[in-house]
């Protein structure tokens, strides 16, 4: 009868609230209660018990936060462990109010089920009414929501004390909530799970950022020197030309202040110079180094106020700590791209032993270069690298260009015989270029000679035994030639011991890495590329490849007389973008729709397209397309 009577209260009060009352509630919670009635048409007399999302979709929700929470994991036991023994249950929710992790009493765990207070309970204000995690999402606020502060009258026993976790790009990416079935009736008994809770979500941003931005300067701030280097309030990332790549959320609101912004706007702090919000530019940061004492690390606002301050230089990419296991051959062939440096490391394990290897990629990618770099490594290194581009020779004569032949083969034939080029690789390595293009009469000798190790020169009578390891390149896909019939599939497994798949270069980031690595090649006076032409020469789609792109570089060095190529020494394709939609619009359109199905959130549109934020803002530059922010909460 009590619990009816405080049911039938509750549903008095929250209609009086929304009818314009008096309420001794705090306003967060009247606003949320109006928002309740008036955006998401629930009804107090409607009580509803907690939603749990099926097992398919928790294990979706779980994927898309899984760095996170593998992050967070070491702090959430600890502040687990702090409140356990007073009956708080700990929960980890997404954006979307879906908890993805969650540590509580498994002696309680039928009741916590049942309340909501378990994995995979969404607690969305859309769906749950006004509650610590839909409240928190909503605001982008820590709060406390406190057991007849809930909409729902259902949950009007608990208390949720919640706190936001920001992504360092500023958007809203995770909750925290430290929730109790029961507590004192006082609001003000949870204020110390209030701090506990903002302080531990401070930390989980501190680590997200360390983790994220690893190869950039971060700068950690505090008011007080004697916790700025165990527990600052403030972090950011910055890259090499002083500009704020990434923040922890406390250091966003702070931007904020400084520039006079709402805090709700992070994309108008990402990009901003360093020197825009400190009196320091990126050149002064190591003077910010532990080898001062941390009184004497001071950083002063443009606005005056001063801030302790502690930078941590950039540690070695994951690209350079690569690179020391490839080989000093394969290690010239790319700067600083993740996908390249996993082809150099699968190529030079593989370089190591004479499996025949196929290099598939684009027309103009690299493939020779590609194989080189792997005789070189090789074992064979000692021995000839011989080339032959299947088809450029007619097919006339590619027999005798393959296998050579004997003294008076045929009318014409030189006097003493040819020896071919299968027969000149011996003791090193063959480079079969463009092997899809091999006639299907010579696919038959040529599987002969790998199965036998001799060949047998035309119009010879004795074979010639040879040893020699095989490379062969492709632009085709050969099991579908394979399946039309067109090429042997005997052969294809005799030369496909492992692929190794060149990306194209507009799949690459160092464009202007290799930009430079030409012009070293070409000219031996020092020329540079002007900020301008280099924007032109990584948005352009190079559907010719490195190919192309070496001849665009001929063509610019015979315009540029001053060092500096600007775009007016560019080729008019290049100025204009030509075969740009065609080439690159499904990237585009991937991209777009991820971002968007993300929310625009960039950690979480990476982990899904399965590469780093680097190339996510990368590509995004490239693409000129703009981030768009929005509210939690206004979705």
């Amino acid at each position: 009868m009590a619990v009816t009577m405080r049911v039938s209260e509750h549903i008095k009060e929250v209609q009086s609230v929304i009818e314009g009352s008096q309420t001794s509630r705090d306003d967060v919670i009247a606003t949320s209660w109006t928002r309740c009635i008036d955006d998401y048409h629930l009804d107090p007399v409607v009580m509803q018990e907690a939603y749990i999302v099926p097992h398919t979709q928790l294990k979706e929700h779980r994927e898309r936060l899984d760095k996170l929470i593998r992050t967070a994991k070491y702090g959430l036991d600890a502040l687990y462990h702090q409140v356990a023994d007073h009956g708080y249950v700990l929960m980890l929710t997404d954006a979307e109010g879906v908890t993805v992790d969650y540590q509580g009493d498994a002696s309680l765990t039928w009741e916590l089920k049942k309340a909501g207070l378990y994995l995979g309970a969404e607690w969305s204000e859309a769906r749950a009414g006004t509650c610590g995690v839909g409240s928190c999402i909503y605001t982008g606020e820590a709060l406390t929501v406190h057991q007849s502060d809930h909409f729902d009258a259902t949950h009007s026993s608990l208390s949720c004390t919640a706190a936001p976790i920001y992504d360092v790009d500023g958007s809203l990416a995770a909750v925290l909530d430290i929730s109790a079935l029961q507590s004192p009736e006082p609001k003000a008994s949870q204020a110390l799970t209030l701090q506990l809770v903002t302080s531990c979500t401070r930390r989980i941003e501190m680590a997200s950022l360390m983790n994220t931005f690893r190869r950039d300067w971060i700068i950690r701030l505090s008011q007080s020197p004697a916790f700025l280097d165990v527990d600052p309030e403030c972090a950011m990332a910055v890259d090499a030309e002083g500009r704020i790549i990434g923040m922890t959320h406390s250091t966003q609101r702070l931007l904020s202040r400084i520039k006079g912004n709402n805090w709700r706007q992070p994309h108008a702090l990402l990009g901003c110079l360093l020197s825009d919000f400190f009196n320091l530019d990126i050149n002064e940061l190591p003077a910010l180094s532990r080898a001062l004492p941390t009184e004497e690390r001071l950083l002063a606002t443009i606005h005056g106020d001063l801030w302790f301050a502690h930078a941590i230089a950039p540690q070695p990419s994951s690209i350079q700590r690569r690179k020391k296991v490839v080989s000093g051959s394969l290690v010239s062939l790319y700067g600083d791209d993740a996908k390249m440096a996993d082809l150099a490391i699968k190529a030079t394990t593989l370089s190591m032993s004479d499996l025949p290897l196929l290099l598939n990629g684009e027309t103009g990618t690299g493939k020779e270069f590609l194989a080189k770099a792997i005789h070189e490594s090789s074992s064979r290194k000692s021995g000839p690298f011989i080339a032959i581009n299947c088809a450029a020779i007619p097919e006339s004569l590619i027999e005798s260009e393959l296998f050579g032949y004997a003294d008076g083969a045929f009318t014409g034939a030189r006097s003493k015989g040819k020896r071919g080029v299968i027969e000149q690789a011996n003791n090193g390595t063959l480079f079969l270029d463009e092997i899809g293009d091999m006639p299907l009469s010579l696919q038959a000798r040529l599987l002969r000679v790998l199965a036998e190790r001799e060949l047998l020169p035309v119009g010879a009578t004795k074979a010639i035994p040879v040893s020699f390891r095989v490379l062969a390149a492709t632009h085709k896909a050969l099991p579908d030639l394979v399946s039309n019939g067109s090429f042997r599939e005997d052969l294809f497994y005799r030369i496909n011991g492992a692929t190794l798949t060149i990306p194209a270069l507009r799949e690459r980031s160092d464009i202007l890495w290799l930009v430079g690595q030409i012009l070293t090649g070409l000219t031996d006076k020092p020329v540079h590329v002007s900020t301008l032409a280099g924007d032109l020469l990584e948005k352009y789609p190079w559907p010719g490849n490195i190919r192309e792109l070496e001849n665009t570089l001929r063509f610019a060095l015979a315009f540029c007389v001053e060092g500096e190529i600007q775009p007016e020494h560019l080729p008019e394709e290049i100025k204009t973008g030509l075969g740009r939609p065609q080439c690159v619009s499904s990237v585009t359109q991937e991209l777009l729709a991820t971002l968007e199905a993300y929310n625009w959130n960039i950690s979480e549109t990476a982990r899904a397209l399965g590469v780093d934020r680097s190339t996510i803002h990368r590509r995004m530059k490239k693409e000129r397309i703009e981030r768009h922010y929005q509210p939690q909460g206004k979705r």
